[in-house]
């Protein structure tokens, strides 16, 4: 038996603002122990028995984040295929174009488990019993789905109504009242997304119930762009194909029309982390019920979750808020509000605002920068370039830039000069000449650019050789 896992990557996260931006979305943030929830759930997917190769799908902006986040994790040595959706289109088309993928590169019969890329699931032996009976389940020609026990009424999640292993309905996010009345009833389980089943037998079921879907995205895999690249594969589908696939989710597309639907009952200490209040459980309690993270003081205080990056937090004489300091955005709201802090985030981007798109620190195939001060004419950035990485050969009209190395060693293009500076030497780049920065070296390249001109924006940038494609 070939078992594919395919990890769903998409959204922004906007409930978790300002940890979560549109360029670094919710998977990629770290947890308690260091990995993140993308990381947790490679980790668990490739521990899945006859495992043959990891997919997942997700945009071409994030494929380098993505892949990076897969390196990082040494014991899971497995082939892995990421397929880049030109725009997003829900996630009808997403498995679609895993189940094509699956079924041209390891037949028919080949056993897909989908999971959202942010979940945590703490009971891994519990996952794994589960899974075991799901591809049982996928063998057998039929679509498995996982149902959570409810350990409360929860109005963030969608529900099954499930008869025995018979899927009763799928039911949208319920108000307090009716979760309440869904709990009681022991009919009703959280929908976690998550899915088993044959390529043949959810591409047969797209045929039924969502063929524009399949169409478009079939049309866009066999158009689209494949190459190896080192240590993995990239499938780039044809935009002009995919754009035409209807917006709609896997649920509303197959799930609730199908026969062919089983869902297996779980309790596995599974969350979603969809909220402030889910980041927050994820930390024990003090006397008072606080949660912390970083340097905070607290007096008179109960009942509040603080997250700091950097500064130190004081608190004095509140109870049940949820406070996150990042270094470019500070967020403040009551408990029994953080869902709301998606209308927060949808706001800041309506208005064009660049907090929810970016973070201070933005990050690149090749690393990362952080912008550490600019002003009229000037604008000061910290540069980080992995081992091996290089930026773009590239030019500016309006600005110059001037580089100094911080740590590490740096092999430079500079105009028609070839420069190797270490420790505390620097380069001056006029505006207009061609320049390259690299990192021939064994460990992070960190270097301060000051910028200096009378447009200093980031399109102020013209590429003529790049290795991340993006001339």
């Amino acid at each position: 038996m070939k078992v594919i896992p395919v990890i769903i990557s998409g959204g922004a996260g906007s409930r978790l603002w300002p940890a979560s931006r549109q360029s670094h979305p919710k998977p990629f943030l770290k947890v308690a122990d260091g990995y993140s929830l993308i990381q947790h759930t490679v980790l668990r997917a490739a521990s899945i028995e006859g495992v043959v190769e990891l997919v997942a799908v997700t945009s071409g902006e994030h494929l380098f984040l993505t892949k990076d986040e897969f390196d990082e994790l040494d014991s899971v040595v497995l082939p892995r295929t990421f397929l880049l959706e030109p725009e997003a289109r829900d996630t009808a088309a997403a498995v679609a174009a895993a189940a094509i993928h699956a079924r041209a590169t390891q037949g028919p019969d080949a056993i897909l488990c989908v999971f959202p890329a942010d979940h945590l699931i703490s009971n891994l032996p519990a996952f794994l019993d589960v899974m075991g009976l799901a591809m049982e389940h996928a063998k057998l020609g039929r679509i498995a789905t996982l149902g959570i026990t409810p350990t409360r009424p929860d109005t963030a999640f969608g529900y099954i109504e499930a008869d025995g292993e018979n899927v009763v309905r799928f039911v949208e996010k319920p108000d307090l009242d009716t979760a309440k009345a869904y709990v009681a009833s022991q009919r009703f389980f959280w929908n976690a997304g998550i899915f088993c089943f044959s390529a043949q037998t959810m591409l047969d079921e797209m045929v039924l119930h969502c063929p524009e879907v399949l169409q478009a995205v079939a049309d866009s895999y066999e158009n689209g762009r494949a190459s190896q690249c080192q240590g993995f594969a990239k499938i780039e589908l044809a935009p002009e194909h995919f754009g035409s696939a209807p917006r709609i989710s896997l649920d509303h597309a197959v799930m609730e029309k199908t026969n062919r639907l089983a869902v297996i009952p779980c309790d596995m200490d599974w969350n979603d982390i969809g909220s402030w209040n889910a980041m927050a459980d994820l930390i024990a309690p003090d006397e008072s019920g606080n949660r912390i993270r970083g340097d905070v003081h607290m007096v008179d205080t109960t009942g509040t979750y603080v997250s700091s990056d950097k500064r130190v937090i004081g608190t004095v004489g509140v109870s049940d808020l949820v406070i996150v300091d990042s270094p470019d955005a500070l967020l403040v709201t009551s408990r029994d509000r953080v869902q709301d802090v998606k209308k927060l985030f949808e706001g800041l981007k309506a208005s064009g605002h660049e907090a929810h798109l970016v973070h201070s620190t933005v990050h690149r195939p090749w690393g990362t920068y952080t912008v550490l001060e600019e002003g009229e004419r000037f604008k000061i950035k910290r540069i980080e370039v992995k081992p091996g990485r290089q930026l773009s050969l590239q030019m500016h009209y309006h600005r110059s830039e001037h580089w100094v190395v911080v740590s590490g060693s740096a092999k430079i293009v500079n105009g028609e000069q070839e420069l190797f500076l270490g420790t505390n030497e620097s380069t001056y780049i006029p505006c207009g000449h061609k320049h390259r920065l690299e990192n021939p070296g064994r460990i992070d390249l960190v270097i301060i650019e000051v910028q200096s001109g009378d447009y200093l924006a980031e399109d102020d940038i013209v590429r003529f050789d790049d290795e991340y494609g993006r001339t």
